[in-house]
């Protein structure tokens, strides 16, 4: 089991709830489990410099998001690649190449109504299932202990627990960072990213220099 963190009860249909519960007074932490998701993807809301980030878990007519921040997305779909070469090497199996390009360039489905943040993430293999096991835990104010992540104790944040197929995470990866590469181009003289209106060049002794010639920026958020 792998865990990330930010940057500076069981449910019993794994497709159709979540390991909520009530006793008295109180709740039990809420577990989304997604065993055979239909989809899987990480997405934006707003304008390129004015990004929100997404990811989704969808199985039928369920769909669950959560909010998470740039590099959160970024740390998940290299450890994703990471772990898919590792299984490839010590267990023999077949994953799809990492040069592999996503056939689901969909924005997100809207209504995109976050359950929580994203504070730590867990992954894992799971090897009787032959799936990657991503696991996004809600954010807390305090340090969790890591024996909370890939676990049904009843004690600990929200979390939504999604099941892959290599197939399906190796396009997870290569979605993500679709995503992440589709924002504000840089400026070829001073690397900063450009907005629609130009930027303040500090190569150009503080000229506005205006969008490149021939970009395009291509987002997967909600252009509604």
């Amino acid at each position: 089991m792998e865990v990330a963190r930010p940057p500076s009860p069981p449910d019993t249909n794994p497709d159709t709830g979540s390991g909520a519960d009530t006793e008295g007074e109180s709740m039990s932490r809420a577990i989304h489990v997604f065993r055979t998701p239909d989809r899987f993807v990480a997405g934006t809301v707003g304008e390129p410099g004015d990004r929100s980030f997404f990811l989704q878990a969808v199985h039928e007519a369920r769909v669950v998001s959560v909010a998470l921040e740039k590099q959160q997305v970024q740390v998940l779909a290299d450890r994703v690649g990471l772990l898919l070469d590792e299984v490839a090497r010590r267990f023999g199996a077949e994953v799809p190449p990492s040069d592999t390009d996503p056939s689901d360039i969909d924005p997100l489905v809207t209504p995109v109504d976050a359950e929580f943040r994203v504070g730590t993430m867990g992954l894992g293999w799971d090897a009787d299932a032959g799936a990657v096991v991503v696991e996004l835990l809600a954010i807390t104010e305090t340090e969790i202990d890591e024996s909370v992540v890939l676990d049904d104790t009843d004690e600990g944040p929200d979390a939504v627990r999604v099941f892959l197929s290599p197939e399906q995470a190796r396009e997870f990866a290569a979605r993500s960072e679709r995503v992440i590469a589709a924002g504000r181009p840089p400026c070829p003289l001073c690397g900063e990213p450009l907005t629609s209106g130009g930027h303040m060049c500090v190569r150009t002794n503080g000229y506005r220099r205006g969008p490149v010639s021939g970009s395009a920026v291509t987002d997967f958020g909600d252009d509604s």
